[in-house]
């Protein structure tokens, strides 16, 4: 595993350091550790906790937090994980990066009233891929 260390000031304007882990197999930086608390990368950008983040991924809470303080089990999260991944990143094109983590848990018109993050949980996340193809296009919905 690659490892990258960057510095982050607190709001004490002290210094912390983030190291990257990357992790074979997963899209993006891998694990983000500052300070003795690592997260995946993407549920750090989601800013979600790990019980809605496995609700994403299809993990428990246990699993995720065993992959980010063990980086373990990695093999069985890689399908998953890169599909959300990819997914968040078509739809940092069309959607304000920061306001993911809030659009995964908000009821859409769209999905019938549905959350995003319900209609993953149901298995239709091409329903996702198929907004995000409309919202490139300029398709009407």
């Amino acid at each position: 595993m690659a490892t990258k260390t960057k510095t982050r000031k607190n709001s004490k304007q002290a210094k912390s350091a983030i190291t990257v882990v990357r992790i074979p197999g997963l899209q993006g930086k891998g694990l983000i550790r500052l300070g003795k608390e690592s997260r995946l990368e993407l549920r750090d950008r989601l800013q979600m906790p790990r019980v809605m983040f496995g609700r994403v991924v299809n993990f428990s809470e246990r699993t995720i937090a065993k992959v980010e303080t063990e980086a373990e089990q990695v093999e069985k999260l890689r399908r998953p994980y890169n599909e959300v991944y990819r997914l968040c990143e078509a739809l940092s094109e069309v959607v304000d990066p920061d306001a993911l983590g809030g659009w995964f848990k908000t009821p859409n018109e769209a999905f019938d009233g549905l959350k995003p993050i319900e209609v993953i949980e149901r298995g239709e996340i091409d329903r996702l891929w198929e907004m995000v193809y409309r919202l490139r296009s300029g398709m009407p919905g």
